[in-house]
């Protein structure tokens, strides 16, 4: 059965119009009008299935995200939201919910399945010790595909992590891929979307909302106070994503790499 098909018979009314949405490196991403006028989220993708299941253990523990509507094979369908330009209050409930997910606390770092952004694999396995998840998890699969000079300077970080990040913070729940485009902000609600779930430190999350510009204060404010050490730590937190853009975009991305990198003492 087509995905059209699907649709029409999962919610009992024929398909009036399928719009394409800018996706992710893993998903299409539709807005699919039925006649009845009901709006719906549809997203096909090899990993749908892991997505849906990130989102419903964040609903569990009451983050705002769209509600699974249905999961099966390689589609997924979600609430609709509209999309409306974000207020001081919503970048306030933005700090709020990252806040509330950062407190569900796991019982080692990872996540119970591996993920992928596009060619880029995250691997989530657990482990007892967080600096042995970064370098292990994070820094070092990248290295066979970056060049030699950055390869080098990457194993030497991750190698010395022990020096730059604690052994053992507490295993926040992470949303993983959190930036202003993975906020979806509609009236005076704001709505985590796209996460890559997985846990860790609290402040990798932070550190990536602010890789590419810093969020306004109201959303600082209304998540708290970080712990000593946090923009120590930043630059290596935030060497993940830039990683990540550099595999997925190319050479635009190696300055950052490099700024990060050098910040970092490497």
């Amino acid at each position: 059965m087509s995905a059209h098909l699907q649709i029409e018979t999962l919610f009992g009314a024929p398909v009036a119009r399928v719009r394409p949405l800018q996706g992710g490196d893993l998903s299409e991403v539709f807005r699919v009008d039925l006649k009845d006028g009901r709006r719906i989220a549809v997203k096909r993708g090899p990993l749908v299935s892991v997505e849906a299941r990130m989102l419903t253990a964040m609903a569990q523990i009451g983050a705002p995200v769209p509600e699974v509507l249905h999961q099966a094979d390689s589609l997924l369908c979600l609430e609709w939201l509209e999309e409306t330009a974000p207020t001081a209050g919503n970048w306030a409930a933005l700090g709020q919910a990252l806040a509330r997910l950062h407190r569900v606390a796991g019982q080692s770092f990872g996540w119970p399945e591996d993920y992928a952004f596009g060619k880029v694999q995250i691997r989530n396995t657990a482990r007892q010790d967080w600096v042995t998840f970064w370098a292990e998890n994070r820094l070092l699969p990248f290295l066979p595909d970056l060049p030699a000079d950055l390869a080098t300077r990457v194993e030497a970080l991750a190698r010395d992590l022990s020096s730059h990040l604690p052994d053992a913070p507490r295993p926040a729940l992470l949303h993983g891929d959190i930036w202003s485009g993975n906020a979806l902000f509609t009236g005076d609600k704001t709505y985590l979307i796209d996460p890559a779930c997985y846990y860790g430190d609290a402040e990798v999350d932070l550190a990536m909302m602010a890789l590419f510009g810093a969020p306004p204060s109201d959303f600082t404010s209304a998540y708290g106070a970080l712990a000593d050490g946090a923009a120590f730590r930043r630059p290596i937190y935030q060497l993940w994503p830039a990683l990540v853009h550099l595999r997925l975009f190319g050479d635009g991305y190696r300055r950052l790499v490099e700024r990060l990198l050098a910040t970092s003492g490497h």
